[in-house]
């Protein structure tokens, strides 16, 4: 009897393991008339879907990131990407940096989705800061493959020790005179520094992302993500080196830094400055505002969509972790002030 039962089971799991798959995709409907257009589901296993978050530094806003968190959460990005400024990092002591690294690795804690820490100036600038990082962390600059796309992460605090302490310094003194209340911090000598705005990208960088270029020629797509604009600098022979290792592929770049949403050219591809989740703003900027990137992979290259989290709805229709009592975009809190 035990047998037959073992017998009539095995047979049972052979049949089922042998049934022709169900169809996605079925209906009740009978007859040629057909209330749908077609039936061409995007549902390539190519196709993917990662977030970019951008400025969380530079006069943090409380509950902004947060709120974010969440919304990546009902998002629900296969991964998420950065372009820096994760920490604020105002001093150079090893132990406020550990708190600050131990606080930040809690938030993205509660993202489903494996985040990717990309160096901003507020992470990386000095040597000390950069000891930190790496041995929390590894390297600074790194890239990897997903599904055959190319993620590349440069660090625009590639400096010698020497001058990137010179600047730590100079940075340090004008965030404490602009705590201090003191007008014209920007006629201070870091503001007068070229690296402040578009960083550098040194030598042993740029050989490194040129090699991960030709070790992956037939990768769909390529994205970089860093923190500064360094397409900007007009001294920067590292980064002009990338851009001439990538000029024959399909590429598209992701900076921060200067809390405004920008979007330019260069040799035919796009390359965005994305605005703040949670950095601070400047309120006579109106595309100064917080937002998500979601980008989604397909065959034919991505589709990008900026989604400003004011308008990223949990399903009760407000916004989560208590977003709508936060003000995201300046400009728009000043005119209300100013009515």
């Amino acid at each position: 009897m035990r047998a037959r039962a073992v017998t009539i089971l095995t047979a049972a799991l052979l049949a089922a393991c042998s049934a022709t798959p169900r169809a996605p995709f079925r209906h009740s409907v009978a007859g040629a008339a057909l209330p749908w257009t077609h039936t061409n589901f995007d549902t390539a296993s190519t196709r993917f879907t990662f977030a970019v978050v951008s400025d969380l530094n530079g006069g943090e806003r409380p509950g902004v990131f947060e709120v974010a968190a969440a919304q990546l959460a009902l998002l629900r990005p296969e991964l998420v990407m950065s372009v820096g400024d994760l920490i604020d990092a105002p001093t150079a002591e090893a132990g406020a940096l550990t708190r600050e690294w131990n606080a930040f690795d809690r938030r993205v804690e509660t993202l489903e989705a494996p985040f990717f820490r990309v160096g901003g100036n507020h992470d990386l600038t000095g040597t000390v800061l950069r000891d930190v990082w790496r041995s929390r962390y590894g390297p600074t600059w790194y890239s990897f493959v997903y599904k055959n796309v190319l993620f590349l992460v440069l660090d625009t605090e590639d400096l010698t020790p020497e001058r990137a302490q010179q600047i730590f310094v100079a940075r340090s003194r004008a965030i404490q005179a602009d705590r201090n209340g003191i007008t014209n911090t920007d006629t201070m000598e870091y503001y007068r520094m070229p690296e402040r705005v578009a960083g550098n990208i040194g030598e042993e960088q740029a050989a490194y992302v040129t090699r991960a270029l030709a070790q992956h020629p037939d990768v769909r797509w390529t994205f970089l993500f860093f923190h500064k604009p360094v397409w900007q600098s007009t001294n920067s022979p590292g980064f002009r080196a990338i851009e001439a290792a990538l000029a024959s592929r399909p590429y598209t770049v992701f900076s921060g830094h200067v809390h405004s949403f920008a979007r330019s050219e260069r040799q035919g591809r796009e390359y965005f400055t994305l605005g703040t989740t949670g950095g601070g703003q400047n309120a006579k900027d109106p595309m100064a505002f917080d937002h998500l990137t979601l980008v989604t992979m397909t065959n034919q290259g991505p589709s990008i969509a900026h989604l400003r989290m004011d308008g990223v709805l949990a399903p009760n229709g407000k916004l989560p972790r208590g977003g709508d009592t936060l003000c995201l975009q300046a400009m728009k809190c000043e005119a209300l002030r100013t009515r």
